[in-house]
């Protein structure tokens, strides 16, 4: 009887061990089930393909952040990443003043300078006075082309006024409000940028003050500089004429002076870095933010330090809620046509100066970079002119030789 009894009890023993075991193995055949959703690298990177793989591969499509960055910023090489965060400096720290240089104008200087090397723009923040103005201009000028294109006076969805100080305005009413102001508050915040690259490449910073207007602009003259505004419809973009009043060229478009300061009310505008990468540069932009470009008369008289930009407007791109198009000043601060370009100040600072910058007077300069834009424009591969041949702007030269523009 005893022994019956002791048999029973070591029966007992065996099942409830036996089901104790199951729950041992479970963890020996997780990986074997994992295996398969884990991707060919797992080998490579085996603390990365843990518990998180199994869950994340069965919601999400493949790669949806890029998806979505692609999705508001198109750009030409799907692998880059996000747009760069580009310098924003105050127009107050880097405005010349008398006596020593402070901290904050040699900070602002270093990243100024330090973002047209790296990403070919950068962004000058205006104080509270300009900003309350930059904004009055662009909604008086998308106003002004609303009225006109209502009135048929603007056809094909796109407008361009170009506003030059000096020239004798006969009629008020056929101009946009607040240029005259505008203008001068965008020619201040240019020369204040062109001072700051001219003393971060160990100039003077009034070095270029030769290649400008007097200011102000002696009595009867017109000024060399340009204000341009333009309205877009968000369908007629097409990756071209980003801020009106120059050829578009095969690869974007390249500003003929030495800078140019862009407002809009529509992130739009994409810039070319120098590796080649297009990016979304005015992407968060408020109408107190004055985007900064460098254009091919700077480059020249630099001997190439500061290389022109590319621009476009980015192709495809949708103006969201604003949905009735898009509006730009563009302040493109030109030097005199009587200007001779010369790249002595900088070999004098101890720079290199390759054998291809001569002098030249701006006029020549201005003639030889018109007759490579018709060379490009004429090309066969070139169809966005000829699509668009009804509606072709002016080239910035015309602009300037006319009196009348």
């Amino acid at each position: 009887m005893v022994l019956m009894m002791i048999q029973h009890h070591h029966h007992r023993q065996h099942q409830q061990t036996s089901t104790t075991l199951p729950p041992h193995p479970v963890p020996l055949s997780t990986p074997a089930h994992r295996s398969p959703a884990t991707p060919s690298n797992t080998q490579s990177q085996p603390p990365l393909s843990l518990a998180p793989l199994s869950s994340s591969s069965h919601r999400l499509p493949p790669q949806p952040p890029p998806a979505l960055d692609h999705a508001i910023t198109p750009i030409a090489h799907h692998s880059a990443g996000p747009a760069p965060t580009l310098a924003r400096v105050r127009l107050s720290d880097i405005s010349p003043y008398d006596g020593a240089p402070g901290g904050p104008y040699v900070r602002a200087v270093e990243a100024l300078s330090g973002s047209l090397m790296r990403h070919n723009a950068a962004v000058i923040e205006l104080g509270s006075e300009e900003t309350p103005l930059m904004r009055c201009g662009l909604e008086a000028a998308r106003l002004y082309f609303r009225s006109r294109s209502q009135n048929g006076v603007v056809k094909g969805g796109r407008g361009v006024y170009m506003y030059r100080a000096g020239r004798p305005v006969e009629d008020w009413d056929s101009s946009p409000p607040c240029m005259t102001e505008i203008f001068r508050c965008m020619g201040k915040a240019a020369r204040s940028a062109l001072c700051a690259l001219a003393r971060h490449l160990r100039l003077r910073s009034d070095v270029f003050n030769q290649l400008l207007d007097d200011t102000p602009l002696p009595a009867g003259e017109v000024s060399s500089s340009v204000l341009v505004a333009t309205y877009s419809h968000s369908s007629l973009q097409n990756g071209k004429g980003a801020i009106g009043g120059g050829k578009p060229a095969a690869n974007g478009e390249v500003e003929k002076g030495l800078l140019t300061l862009i407002s809009s009310d529509s992130p739009v505008l994409q810039v070319c870095d120098p590796n080649g990468r297009w990016y979304l540069a005015d992407c968060g932009s408020a109408p107190g933010d004055l985007l900064l470009i460098t254009g091919k008369t700077l480059s020249h008289t630099t001997a190439g330090l500061h290389p022109a930009a590319s621009y476009r407007a980015a192709p495809d791109f949708s103006l969201g809620t604003n949905s009735g198009g898009r509006t730009s000043l563009a302040f493109r601060l030109m030097p005199q046509g009587n200007a001779i370009l010369d790249c002595s100040p900088i070999a004098a600072a101890g720079h290199v100066i390759p054998q291809s910058y001569v002098p030249i007077s701006v006029s020549q300069f201005m003639d030889d970079l018109s007759a490579e834009e018709d060379v490009v424009c004429n090309q066969p591969n070139n169809t966005y002119v000829a699509r668009n041949d009804m509606n072709k702007e002016p080239s910035l030269r015309s602009v300037l030789s006319d009196p009348l523009s």
